[in-house]
């Protein structure tokens, strides 16, 4: 189940590298520049930013305040900025690039076909979840719609997942898509997740921090209610043993438990489950929710494009990026231990060194979401299921 390696990209809608400025416009440039920065030195960069001109010095403003300013001048001119600062000399660097990002239109039939195919997808397994179908049943439509608790419950925790991230964008001006969900009919859970794409990087870390942490915590105001009516109205039931099997064993699946789930069937069921006599019998609702609290805390795992790398990104700066290897360490044991996380760390591996930086790299998160972060990787370390899914056979 993927969000941000594949829910919210950072593949933006980016300007390609024209010609280098000519005299003139490198001297109005300057001349923008410097109403925000005491400008100390300037030089034009090489390719891959041909076009591209760097100033060094120290701004003049606080620095959102100098980016709106700066901004205004720019777009005139068909140019963008990025602001940066030099981590040993705390030097601020401003580094204008030729052109402007643009995002044009998608077609929305492919969301709506997407969605369709996933509805069907997540109806499928909803039957399977609740053992309405066996093998050698002719399946019907209205067969299928014995799913729908299952579909009805993972498109709410989902889509209020990928609407948190829309709506946040839309609400700073970003341009991105409409949601893209992924039917998955052949694996577990219906779906690989879905994923919205940013066109452009966010203007400073509040924004990113909003636009990636609105689609967990929306997806949890959902997943916990589901999960919480899924456990209540589930039975506990005598585990298999060798005597209940026919000859040569059986086997059952067996979902992990974290904090949050394992506290919830506590309070719900009066002990502490599975034992190792019985366990409580996953109807439609409790997968859905177990389902929801998986997904949110892959995508708050931080590290890269996950939300969880955004919102560590915005804490911490480039300083997120040391944790990086200690992280990927984690999920390496992970992986020794339930080999259900190979793919992931193989993704990881490859693309989890990928930081969405915003345009303005200087301004730091506000007061309140710093708390908000916080909370939300105390929220990871509750959710997140170390031993996802395991096969029992006796």
């Amino acid at each position: 189940m993927f969000d941000e390696l594949s829910t919210q990209s950072a593949e933006y809608q980016a300007p390609q590298p024209p010609p280098a400025p000519a005299s003139d416009a490198v001297s109005r440039l300057s001349k923008s520049v410097a109403e925000v920065l005491v400008i100390e030195s300037a030089q034009a960069l090489a390719s891959p930013l041909s076009g591209a001109i760097q100033f060094i010095g120290t701004l003049k403003m606080e620095s959102s305040a100098a980016y709106e300013l700066l901004d205004q001048h720019l777009a005139a001119q068909g140019f963008h900025a990025q602001f940066t600062a030099d981590p040993k000399s705390q030097k601020h660097i401003i580094t204008v690039i030729q052109g402007r990002f643009e995002s044009k239109p998608r077609p929305v039939w492919v969301n709506a076909l997407l969605l369709f195919l996933t509805i069907l997808s997540l109806m499928w397994i909803g039957i399977t979840i609740g053992g309405e179908f066996e093998t050698g049943d002719r399946l019907t439509l209205g067969l299928l719609l014995r799913g729908s608790p299952y579909a009805i419950s993972i498109l709410l925790i989902l889509g209020a997942h990928e609407l948190g991230h829309y709506f946040a964008a839309r609400y700073h001006k970003v341009a991105v898509t409409l949601p893209y969900f992924i039917p998955f009919p052949f694996g577990l859970f219906g779906t690989f997740g879905a994923f919205i794409q940013l066109r452009e990087p966010a203007r400073n870390r509040n924004q990113l921090f909003d636009i990636g942490a609105a689609g967990p915590l929306t997806g949890l105001i959902f997943a916990i209610p589901i999960l919480w009516i899924g456990i209540a109205t589930a039975n506990v039931d005598k585990l298999p043993t060798r005597e209940d099997c026919p000859e040569g064993g059986c086997s059952y699946m067996m979902e992990g438990n974290s904090v949050v789930y394992a506290a919830s069937k506590y309070v719900l069921h009066g002990r502490w489950l599975p034992t190792s006599v019985e366990d409580m019998t996953l109807n439609q609702l409790a997968f859905a929710g177990w389902t929801g609290l998986f997904i949110t805390g892959l995508n708050l795992f931080p590290v890269g494009q996950l939300d969880g790398g955004h919102i560590l990104y915005t804490l911490f700066g480039r300083t997120a990026r040391i944790l990086y290897y200690p992280l990927l360490g984690v999920m390496g044991i992970l992986t020794v231990v339930n080999l259900n996380w190979l793919l992931w760390f193989f993704l990881l591996l490859m693309f989890g060194r990928i930081y969405a930086v915003p345009l303005d790299d200087i301004t730091p998160l506000s007061p309140t979401r710093r708390m908000i972060g916080i909370a939300a990787l105390v929220i990871f370390f509750l959710i997140f299921t170390p031993n996802p899914i395991r096969i029992i056979t006796v």
